[in-house]
């Protein structure tokens, strides 16, 4: 029985653990994700930000 108790006691020990790198590993990419969405914000700010230059040198072309 005490043997049986401390078999658990190590497997709950061993679960926690794992629950805690699941759990950290999961803020990780969380936090990836972020980032990413972040990079796609800046590339689509970038992207329109160019388009609009075009257009001015396009109407400043037609003006001349």
């Amino acid at each position: 029985m005490l043997s049986r108790l401390r078999e658990l006691r190590r497997e709950e020990e061993t679960l926690l653990r794992v629950k805690a790198a699941l759990h950290d590993q999961l803020r990780r990419l969380r936090t990836l994700g972020q980032m990413d969405n972040e990079a796609a914000i800046n590339q689509t700010q970038l992207h329109l930000s160019l388009q609009g230059d075009k257009e001015e040198e396009e109407e400043e072309e037609s003006d001349s």
